[in-house]
């Protein structure tokens, strides 16, 4: 892969580099058309094939039942923030929330605009070090749903088992940050939403699947383009999609399928976040951020001794092909993000780093 380098940042982010120089051939030239696939119809047959395909994609390595619509829609992972509640959440009904970092924690200040919103569990006074374990909150079984983040990119954890929600109550999550990087049983959750630049493709268009009987929750009054029941009936086509983001999806999707699925990455995500998690948890030069029971396998957080060796540890790291690595400002530190295109050759070269950078800057 000549002047490529190892991007660990944590979105917009990497991408399979046998989908980078497809798309590269194609966005000149789509399929002998003469024309680039950012510049087709959305209403051409070249793109309905396209749109249809990266549908039923998703559908097969997900396993998604036909009692669920699969959606393409535009307005990024916070646009879902308030979706949610307008179209789930009733006046004088109640919602609860789950929350265990910053995107959490926006997703509850767009609800409480369109009902009450219960947090049956918080992590916050704590750093947002964890996820919860089931007996730790109980849910009001009147809630209208019960709504997760499954991931967290910016502390580093992750639910390894999700939460159960009372009977009649659905389970609404953003997958954002780890959609598609181990098996999910779709059958558990009434909506899950997931941005693309981490796991799906480039931004621009998330992906939303709801079951249909909550299709029909939405107020009369709301507008026609923040219905799910409006891109539903559409199959994701009442306005222009997001053509280019929406055949980089299926690109990507076509790249997991031929790894073996989601049940193949899976092994290797593991794999990948083990190199990283033994070091930290054999060297005490780094302290992780998330508890053991909740570490991320996406998003591997961790501090070294001092700030200052933390910007020298980035900074030599980027200079030897290893970018991204700066923690968000919120926690600071160093944060490696190891998505599924994340090659394992890459975690295993930070890796054989940090081991490097330990001996090299001892304190």
């Amino acid at each position: 892969m000549p002047d490529r380098i190892y991007n660990f940042s944590a979105g917009p982010a990497t991408l399979p580099y046998s989908v980078l120089q497809q798309a590269a051939k194609d966005i000149v030239n789509f399929q002998d058309s003469g024309m680039g696939i950012v510049e087709i119809s959305h209403r051409s047959p070249g793109f309905a094939a396209v749109i249809a395909e990266a549908e039923s994609l998703l559908r097969e390595l997900l396993d998604i039942p036909d009692n669920y619509k699969v959606l393409f829609m535009q307005g990024g992972a916070s646009s879902q923030f308030f979706m949610v509640p307008m179209n789930l959440l009733a006046p004088g009904k109640k919602a609860s929330y789950l929350n265990t970092g910053v995107w959490s924690k926006k997703a509850i200040a767009e609800a409480k605009l369109f009902g009450e919103v219960l947090v049956p569990y918080s992590s916050e006074t704590g750093g947002f070090r964890k996820v919860p374990d089931p007996g730790e909150y109980q849910v009001d079984p009147a809630s209208e749903y019960l709504y997760l983040v499954s991931n967290n990119t910016i502390y580093g954890t992750q639910y390894q088992k999700m939460p159960v929600a009372p009977a009649n109550v659905p389970l609404v999550a953003d997958m954002s940050s780890d959609f598609l990087s181990r098996p999910v049983d779709v059958t558990k959750f009434g909506l899950i939403f997931a941005g693309a630049q981490k796991n799906l493709g480039p931004a621009g268009v998330t992906v939303v699947i709801v079951r249909d009987d909550l299709l029909e929750r939405a107020p009369a009054s709301l507008p026609t383009m923040l219905r799910y029941q409006t891109h539903a009936d559409k199959g994701s086509m009442f306005n222009t999609p997001p053509c280019f983001s929406v055949y980089m999806v299926r690109e990507v999707l076509k790249w997991l399928k031929n790894l073996g699925g989601v049940a193949a990455i899976r092994d290797i995500n593991e794999e990948k976040a083990a190199w990283l998690y033994q070091i930290i948890d054999e060297m005490p030069y780094y302290r992780g951020h998330a508890e053991t029971a909740s570490r991320s396998r996406m998003n591997v957080t961790f501090n070294l001794p001092t700030p200052d060796l933390e910007k020298k540890f980035t900074a030599e790291a980027a200079s030897l092909g290893m970018a991204g690595l700066k923690g968000h400002s919120s926690v600071g530190g160093c944060r490696a993000s190891i998505y599924n295109a994340m090659p394992q050759e890459g975690v295993r070269t930070l890796a054989d780093f940090m081991r490097r950078f330990a001996a090299a800057n001892p304190v």
